[in-house]
């Protein structure tokens, strides 16, 4: 089997080696190797960027994770995407900060990064990660036929980690509604269940849906919130996109998983399966 490779964008700045301790706490169990990554707008800056970047790296107290520092020229928004495409990478372990950051890389510009891979990411601000890694996922469930084709990733870090995980759904009113939040609840006790991971189902308020996540989380200290990334083929993003940005830039600095929708076949051949 390959071993199994995450990637790491780095922008000299202290989140992105925060991002770094997340992808080498995750990559350890796995014996996954880490690439880091820094793009550059001009070939005159290759040289002083890996200069730099191999700095960073050589201080860095990788417990024994291999990583690999990578320069490329390009814009963040194309290349990172890219290059995890062509690695076959399984995650990519991202910081975002205010606005003296990597190209201004707040919470609007990270979703343009994540909206341009279909690899999952996981994006932290100012907060490690615990010895013992995700203890404890929150994973929000909505309407949205796309939200159970998370459940997969979430339970193979929950897998890794021994984790706990926390489905939250709204409480709708409509009994047609309800009657589908029932449904993805008992989906997700047998999805998680059937796999030995311990889960715990909340009800909130559907009115402030993505302040009732994030203050959960905060009520069980969790230390990852999974959310799916709607944006990817939503006419819809400039509404929707207010959800996943209060979500990866949460004043609680949980960090977020968030996760690309696939496109299924028309015969609806399901991603947690295939």
């Amino acid at each position: 089997m390959n071993r199994k490779t995450f990637i790491v964008p780095h922008d000299f700045t202290p989140v992105a080696d925060i991002a770094l301790q997340h992808a080498v706490a995750t990559a350890k169990p796995l014996d996954a190797k880490v690439y880091v990554l820094h793009v550059v707008a001009k070939e005159k800056n290759i040289d002083e960027a890996e200069e730099k970047l191999k700095s960073i790296l050589s201080s860095f107290n990788a417990d024994g994770v291999e990583l690999i520092p990578y320069v490329r020229i390009g814009s963040i928004y194309e290349e990172i995407g890219d290059f995890a495409a062509e690695l076959h990478a399984e995650l990519i372990f991202m910081g975002t900060h205010g606005a003296h950051g990597w190209q201004h890389l707040t919470g609007s510009n990270a979703l343009k990064v994540i909206t341009s891979s279909s690899v999952p990411f996981i994006v932290v601000q100012e907060k490690g990660i615990k010895e013992t890694g995700y203890d404890d996922i929150v994973v929000p469930m909505d309407l949205h036929k796309e939200t159970k084709q998370k459940l997969a990733i979430v339970a193979n870090l929950a897998t890794y980690f021994k984790s706990r995980v926390h489905v939250i759904t709204p409480d709708e009113t409509d009994e047609f509604l309800k009657h589908q939040v029932q449904a993805n609840i008992q989906f997700a006790n047998r999805f998680f269940s059937e796999r030995g991971i311990e889960i715990t189902t909340t009800v909130a308020p559907s009115s402030g849906f993505d302040k009732e996540v994030v203050k959960h989380a905060v009520n069980i200290d969790a230390d990852l919130i999974a959310i799916m990334n709607l944006n990817k083929s939503n006419f819809l993003s400039s509404i929707t996109a207010n959800y996943e940005q209060y979500i990866i830039t949460n004043d609680a600095k949980i960090p977020a998983l968030v996760v690309n929708p696939i496109d299924l076949n028309p015969y609806g051949q399901s991603v947690l399966f295939s």
